[in-house]
């Protein structure tokens, strides 16, 4: 997996924490509106609670992936030029930041599937797709804004769709396999067999999935927040986030994707 994908804070200006609002819930200890800095962020751009966020209430900070975006636009669309030393760039630099992150979680989730063997058949047309959100990213900031975002996912969807049928391969069509955008909040699902299976936009909040096998399985737009993971199989599964995991309980039994690693909260 590109690690350009992946948030790195120490080259990022402490924009998810300015730029997005949040309102005050079991994840956000308390409201802030867009272009309000965090009250825990320092002004070295570092969270002052980072090893207790989900202690103090910030359960939404500890899942949060901004896929590289923070980065890309702290140091390469505006050069290192920080919103807290050059305020007329501020809000321009908020605006974009939100449109970057989309098009960066676009390129994660094409960038995983060229990396899948069975993918071979369409790798040159998952590669121009690639390139193309790319060159997207690298667009001025005025043309940032101006993008159709939308317009540009139902490019990019077709294509992620596909290599969820040909990585699950498993009789996709049955409704057996397809747990898609279903409500599955707090049920049983331990030890299930969910092998291939659909489960895009699936709401597993506080579902039981200790020791269920989820290999191969769509987890894109799935929503683990406090899903017991502990002892499951997601090996091989695909369009899995850390954002994801990082919202789910698990333990050390808990088999992940070689790209992913275990969150700090599960080995405490």
């Amino acid at each position: 997996m590109n690690s350009n994908l992946h948030s790195n804070c120490e080259q990022c200006f402490g924009l998810c924490c300015v730029a997005l609002p949040y309102a005050k819930s079991a994840d956000f200890a308390y409201s802030k509106t867009d272009g309000v800095p965090c009250r825990n962020l320092g002004p070295d751009h570092r969270c002052g609670i980072h090893e207790h966020l989900r202690d103090k209430g910030f359960r939404g900070c500890v899942t949060y992936e901004c896929f590289g975006a923070g980065q890309h636009v702290s140091q390469e669309i505006y050069k290192g030029n920080d919103w807290s030393v050059n305020p007329g760039l501020s809000k321009e630099m908020y605006a974009v930041f939100p449109i970057v992150q989309q098009l960066h979680e676009m390129l994660y989730y094409l960038n995983q599937a060229l990396d899948l063997e069975e993918t071979r058949t369409m790798k040159n047309e998952l590669q121009d797709i690639s390139e193309l959100t790319l060159s997207l990213t690298r667009l001025s900031p005025a043309e940032i804004l101006n993008l159709d975002v939308s317009n540009h996912r139902t490019i990019v969807n077709p294509m992620l769709v596909r290599t969820s049928e040909l990585v699950r391969n498993n009789d996709v069509q049955s409704s057996k396999n397809n747990m898609s955008h279903q409500d599955f909040i707090g049920a049983n699902l331990k030890g299930a067999n969910l092998q291939g299976m659909n489960l895009r936009g699936a709401l597993l909040i506080a579902a039981n999935l200790k020791n269920a096998d989820l290999r191969k399985a769509d987890f894109i737009g799935a929503d683990l927040r406090d899903a017991d993971l502990s002892g499951a199989n997601l090996i091989g599964c695909i369009f899995l986030s850390q954002a994801q995991v990082n919202s789910a309980k698990g333990n050390k039994e808990t088999r992940l994707p070689h790209y992913l690693k275990v969150p700090d909260h599960w080995l405490n």
